[in-house]
């Protein structure tokens, strides 16, 4: 830069000089000055915009020839070096066409088989109807009831429903219910207004309102289910007898005492049966029947109780007679003290405006034992945490629960969890007495618990060039302010994650001895963190060394060994050097020294 403006300078000086001595010798202005002044202008604007042209040439020219000779020594490696195609990574299961798939999607395989093919069954479903964006909203309009179900046409599930679901729709053909489907892979506005997370999502409509169907995926589920919802929902109970079967076969009932079976306190209370899947809604006259379900004879009506096989099973309604106030009521009473969860009760907690949940963790074995403490202490609890029971060695449930929340299937043990959008878990430390689990309730709601993070055990041997990070050496290892720390949060199932996975190895291969940084990993779905909320998988993060209080930086680049490279040498507290080996200096063996030393050593053999 200095040469080029030395050699420059005394040219301007004597032209700018010769030309404004030129210009201003005598006024007024003849038509040359006039020139040379406009010429003086010229050079004064263009000057700058060349010089600037010739520094940021200068700047390239004179980058790191350091740096520079270590991005061409990854390259050259990088040319050298195969990487292993997808099929020779495993994480435990085979996954194809990785290109054409989202990492959430490939989630929906984690259940299927490891071969992952499906042979799709002809299916007559000339009775269900396909739905697009163009005849969604007019269907929707035109029938009443209406039962859709979003699907992929990759998706195992939807293909295993697809002769169920056309079987309900072809026995109900004659109802007041239409039966229809979206293909959600093509018609993706529609899927992102409903929400759709994953195949096949269902949803049952009434009037333009829709709620999810969580029932069981066989014809029969669904045909019973709907008749249900397009029924009366309503019953009456006239005798004694009727009351007692009732009684006897239910396991939760809500029974209206009326003063006539028709009127507005009947219509109401048919309006909010509807609105209940799992809820059987009567109604009577009869003061004998309503003794039956404890309610008073001469108390005024209408009265309404809602009853449910449990230990605390009678609730009094004491709203107003209501759709909305009956529908509010019995959705927060229709679940018992203590919900055992299974696949059917899942939508009665996820569903709840109660969010916060308690949650015990047992055996069946174990349950003996802790289950009646965690039911009397819960008895604090009604109408302000929906409380949990998780039996750990049911199959359908107990291993896919305790592995979310992470917690071991070793032993009992109860957590809170608030179920909204920062979902922190709490895990009660001591034993599950009636007064610590009443204990750690109470210091829940008034949010005076520390957060609890599951995490896979520690390594013992943590010396590869890549580090393990788990949930409890988190802060030792990424939080360490004295290091610059790359971190990749994956999914084993990930594909993504495995054809990173060799590159990812290589480039901590290269870095390995600079004692200043850290290339580590962790299993996003066995570990949590705070400080480590994966977008998807992967996620690679960056926390610098010396500001481990700020949020870390994201990796947004090509997955290569030489982009890792240029990123880290960017972003990178403490400055390093990529340390290469040796060149080999050793004389190049000829062929011929070759033979002599084969015969050589041939004839030491024998």
């Amino acid at each position: 830069m200095s040469t080029w403006f030395t050699f420059l300078s005394p040219m301007i000086s004597i032209h700018v000089s010769y030309l404004l001595q030129r210009a201003f010798r005598a006024p007024p202005f003849s038509e040359n000055q006039c020139s040379y002044l406009a010429m003086t202008m010229k050079y004064l604007i263009i000057l700058p915009i060349f010089l600037c042209l010739i520094s940021s040439n200068l700047l390239i020219c004179s980058s790191k020839p350091e740096e520079d000779d270590d991005i061409n020594f990854l390259q050259q490696q990088q040319e050298n070096e195969a990487v292993p195609s997808h099929d020779a990574l495993h994480y435990g299961h085979d996954y194809e066409n990785y290109d054409d798939l989202e990492d959430d999607d490939l989630s929906a395989y984690a259940d299927d088989d490891e071969d992952g093919g499906y042979g799709a069954p002809e299916v007559d479903e000339s009775h269900v109807v396909v739905l697009k964006g163009s005849n969604f909203s007019e269907f929707i309009e035109r029938n009443r009831f209406a039962m859709v179900e979003f699907y992929a046409p990759w998706c195992g599930h939807c293909q295993a429903l697809a002769p169920e679901y056309a079987a309900a729709a072809e026995e109900l053909k004659e109802e007041a219910v239409a039966l229809a489907k979206v293909d959600a892979s093509e018609e993706e506005e529609l899927s992102q207004k409903f929400d759709v997370q994953g195949f096949p999502t269902i949803y049952f409509f009434v009037e333009g309102v829709h709620k999810p169907y969580s029932g069981q995926r066989t014809k029969d589920a669904i045909v019973t289910w709907l008749k249900k919802k397009i029924g009366p929902g309503l019953f009456n109970i006239t005798t004694i007898e009727e009351a007692e079967q009732i009684l006897a076969k239910e396991d939760k009932v809500v029974l209206g005492y009326l003063e006539s079976l028709v009127g507005s306190d009947s219509e109401e209370l048919a309006a909010a049966s509807k609105q209940e899947d799992d809820v059987t809604f009567y109604q009577t006259t009869s003061p004998d029947v309503a003794k039956l379900f404890q309610i008073d004879s001469n108390v005024k009506r209408p009265s309404l109780v809602i009853l449910k096989k449990e230990a605390e099973k009678f609730t009094q309604f004491s709203g107003k007679f209501t759709k909305s106030a009956i529908s509010e009521f019995v959705f927060e009473n229709k679940l018992t003290l203590v919900t055992n969860f299974t696949r059917e009760s899942a939508p009665l907690v996820f569903e709840n405006p109660i969010k916060k949940q308690l949650i015990l963790f047992a055996t069946s074995s174990d349950s003996e034992k802790f289950y009646p403490n965690f039911l009397e202490a819960t008895k604090a609890f009604r109408g302000k945490l929906i409380c949990v029971y998780v039996e750990l060695d049911n199959e359908d449930v107990g291993k896919e629960v305790s592995e979310y929340f992470g917690v071991s299937r070793e032993a009992p043990s109860v957590l809170a969890y608030t179920g909204n959008d920062d979902a922190r878990k709490f895990l009660l430390d001591g034993e599950l007495t009636v007064n610590n689990i009443k204990s750690f309730g109470e210091k829940f709601l008034s949010d005076n618990l520390k957060p609890f993070y599951k995490s896979d055990p520690i390594p013992e041997n943590n010396d590869g060039d890549v580090k393990i990070v788990v949930g409890n050496n988190f802060d030792e290892i990424v939080l360490d302010e004295s290091k610059d720390v790359l971190l990749e949060i994956y999914a084993p199932w990930c594909g993504h994650c495995q054809a990173l996975e060799p590159i990812y190895n290589k480039l901590a291969k290269h870095l390995r001895g600079i004692d200043s940084l850290v290339i580590a990993k962790m299993d996003g779905t066995t570990n949590e963190h705070p400080r480590a909320k994966p977008d998807g998988f992967p996620t690679i993060l960056f926390f610098p060394a010396g500001n481990k209080s700020f949020d870390p930086i994201t990796f947004d680049s090509d997955r290569t060994v030489v982009a890792f490279y240029k990123f880290l040498k960017k972003h990178a507290s403490i400055p390093f050097k990529l340390q290469k080996p040796e060149k080999n200096t050793a004389p190049k063996i000829t062929s011929s020294s070759q033979e002599d030393s084969t015969n050589f050593n041939v004839k030491d053999e024998l």
